[in-house]
């Protein structure tokens, strides 16, 4: 069965791009923890992190420090944390999130009903950071 992330990727469903590559795709979390909340997604529906070949692990991760640098800028966080949980979706996703404390990765603060135009500024300020950062985010 199709993951909601493909159906994401492939624009079944609205989604907030901020990166786009042949392996990988990023967009903001529709429930953020944190204003830029991001999920890093790799194309191939792979449900267990554990599951990635090397390669690919490394490309995610490379993935979510660019955005993560990217984050630190835009937002001004004391961190940025980086969470694999895979439980939500079986597909794996890592959560890229700008954090005050270890607080703010509990999901049970996620937001249910974000602004749509804080969601829409947030990713676009990612994309700018990105792109005035070198990085070639492809959206």
């Amino acid at each position: 069965m199709t993951t909601i992330f493909t159906r994401i990727i492939e624009g079944e469903l609205p989604g907030r791009f901020v990166w786009r590559d042949d392996r990988a795709v990023a967009f903001l979390s529709i429930n953020p923890l944190q204003q830029g909340h991001t999920l890093v997604v790799p194309i191939a529906e792979i449900d267990h992190w554990i599951d990635l070949d090397p390669e690919l692990n490394a490309h995610l991760a490379g993935v979510a420090q660019a955005i993560a640098k990217a984050q630190q800028e835009a937002f001004d966080p004391v961190r940025v944390g980086l969470m694999i949980a895979g439980l939500e979706v079986p597909h794996v996703h890592l959560h890229v999130v700008p954090i005050r404390g270890v607080h703010d990765l509990d999901f049970a603060n996620a937001a249910a009903h974000p602004d749509p135009a804080e969601l829409d500024d947030a990713a676009a300020r990612i994309i700018t950071t990105l792109k005035s950062q070198g990085a070639t985010p492809g959206v």
